[in-house]
């Protein structure tokens, strides 16, 4: 009896720590970082997730040793300016990644096709723009699954490497799930309030912003949707270049840096 007892006991205290553990792997976090300022380079680590990225092979920043540069833009829907922000990328001869939702793969299927023809990757937004973290590993697969079908049955892009969670939320559930799936999650070491449409203060603002945050290995998260930043993308790409920065692919990118 006594040892049915202490086996009961051994059995909860490990069902226990299971789901303890369980829980901790899906701890919500919301992706943020202390921006650079001044020539220091941002950081991560007071944020409580740079193991969970660095275990889980997400980007943060790319080689900080080298003035390389990675412009991605997030495109929930279309705002009316991503074709100016694709002329002005092939006019600069500078490749982009761009992270597409379901519902702009779905409106804007010739953009869409412009930017893989034009030499840019296409990334996986989710199809819904959910909180992965409140979903299922099966429900997370199927909204990265119907984006790239969508893609690869659109353009010539077969394949799709990179995955940007929604709002920035994750887990370490999560981020493994995409991982497992065939993803590189991007997050990113340069950013500002540029999504909100309502409040938008002139492209010598997003520039500054920009400009400010700039260093080596920086990836920069910009919103397609925003007027400002397609008003100072040429600006931003020419006096980046002036400080000696190379505009790289993400494909390019082989030594991450947390």
């Amino acid at each position: 009896m006594k040892r049915f007892a202490f086996a009961a006991v051994a059995a909860l205290l490990l069902c226990c720590g299971f789901f303890q553990e369980t829980a901790a792997a899906d701890s919500p976090y919301h992706f943020g970082f202390k921006k650079s300022r001044n020539g220091q380079l941002p950081s991560i680590n007071e944020e409580g997730f740079k193991d969970i990225l660095q275990k889980n092979g997400a980007i943060f920043m790319g080689d900080t040793t080298q003035k390389e540069l990675y412009l991605t833009f997030d495109n929930g829907y279309e705002n009316g300016f991503t074709p100016r922000i694709l002329d002005v990328l092939k006019e600069k001869k500078v490749p982009a990644i761009f992270f597409l939702t379901g519902h702009y793969v779905k409106d804007k299927p010739e953009l869409v096709t412009r930017m893989v023809t034009e030499g840019h990757l296409v990334g996986n937004h989710s199809w819904t723009h959910p909180d992965m973290t409140q979903i299922s590993n099966a429900q997370l697969k199927e909204e990265l699954d119907k984006v790239k079908q969508s893609v690869t049955g659109t353009t010539r892009q077969k394949e799709m490497a990179y995955v940007r969670p929604p709002r920035g939320i994750f887990s370490d559930r999560t981020l493994a799930a995409s991982r497992a799936e065939g993803y590189t999650t991007v997050f990113w070491s340069v950013a500002y309030k540029d999504w909100d449409v309502n409040d938008q203060k002139g492209a010598d603002y997003a520039y500054r912003q920009v400009m400010a945050q700039l260093h080596p290995g920086a990836v920069i998260l910009l919103h397609s949707i925003s007027k400002d930043n397609t008003e100072a993308l040429a600006r931003i790409i020419d006096d980046a270049r002036k400080q000696g920065y190379e505009f790289k692919s993400l494909d390019q990118l082989k030594r991450p840096t947390y």
